[in-house]
């Protein structure tokens, strides 16, 4: 087997296309012969040493992939050889093959293409978590997206109108903003040239977002909490922007607002029989065309510095998904 194999968490610049044993699944694991890994935000940050998790060296970056089982551990009953999978394991797919523990692997049906499996689930959990569980979205209210054509705000976007609510798209270029268009965005707000509150007071009468989704934080944070409807929910989904913002309490008091922590991994771990249900879901509703993963572009897997470096020019749409 092949993989990017990072033996100094220094950068992208320290990453090597390494020939490496192909490993053999042990009791509960499976190999998979990996086809397609999209490109998250924290895979930057884990090969630049500045992710929460600290994987020991040396690893192989790649949080998300999709694949075929090549080989079956002792006790593995739910999986098959030649069954395709996805896989979320926060380590191991920008490789030809990978281990992963069954209990991650989420079966395919048979019309799901590896490419859109692989940039599937982090953003759809992540943002369906965020929508029903955390915002208890209802049909009707208005949700103010940040960084909307991202991979999550794509996500955000979709989740929403599938939900029955408004959504308002706020993104940094008037072609990120035809984009969240193209998908359901009702309205969209180019932040790069008009003033964000300005824009949501116009959009929605003076009354503010009933929900704001915020994968981006920094400067944004304030002017849209400021914003929010009476009785709102500031959903903190994260920091791509790079900065951690404060905000002064006093606005969560005179707008009755909450402000609401999304960690869909922590979820999925500590509630595993609610994140099993809201998987199943989500993938009947990709059956059903009501949701589908925006993929910027393909690229051989090869390629992967090329597409690192994409990635941090901020003019990715949706996903980059690393193809074998």
């Amino acid at each position: 087997m092949h993989a990017w194999l990072c033996t100094e968490p220094t950068g992208v610049e320290a990453l090597t296309w390494t020939e490496l044993p192909t490993p053999v699944p042990k009791a509960g694991e499976v190999l998979i012969e990996i086809r397609a890994a999209s490109l998250n935000f924290p895979d930057l940050l884990i090969v630049q040493n500045k992710y929460q998790m600290k994987p020991p060296l040396p690893f192989v970056p790649g949080s998300e992939y999709a694949g075929r089982v090549a080989a079956l551990g002792d006790g593995v009953t739910q999986l098959r050889v030649g069954q395709d999978v996805a896989c979320l394991t926060g380590t191991g797919g920008f490789a030809t093959h990978a281990i992963a523990r069954a209990a991650l692997c989420l079966p395919l049906p048979a019309d799901f293409p590896h490419a859109d499996a692989a940039a599937f689930t982090m953003i759809y959990a992540t943002s369906h978590h965020a929508l029903v569980d955390r915002a208890r979205l209802r049909a009707g209210e208005t949700v103010l997206v940040l960084g909307a054509a991202g991979g999550v705000g794509t996500a955000a976007i979709q989740i929403a109108k599938a939900m029955g609510a408004r959504v308002i798209a706020a993104a940094s270029s008037e072609a990120k903003c035809t984009l969240c268009r193209s998908i359901g965005a009702d309205a969209s707000i180019h932040y790069g040239k008009e003033n964000l509150r300005e824009a949501i007071g116009a959009l929605t009468d003076g009354k503010g977002p009933d929900v704001v989704y915020d994968p981006v934080g920094g400067e944004l944070t304030e002017p849209a909490f400021r914003s929010i409807a009476w009785r709102g929910r500031y959903l903190v989904v994260g920091f791509a922007s790079g900065p951690i913002p404060s905000l002064p309490l006093n606005l969560a008091l005179l707008k009755g607002a909450s402000i609401v922590g999304v960690f869909w991994g922590e979820f999925s771990r500590r509630e595993p029989q609610a994140n099993a249900a809201m998987l199943g879901e989500l993938v009947q509703w990709y059956a059903q065309g009501r949701i589908r993963p925006v993929i910027d572009r393909s690229m051989p897997m090869a390629q992967l510095p090329a597409a690192y470096a994409c990635m941090g020019s901020r003019e990715v749409m949706g996903k980059l998904v690393m193809v074998n």
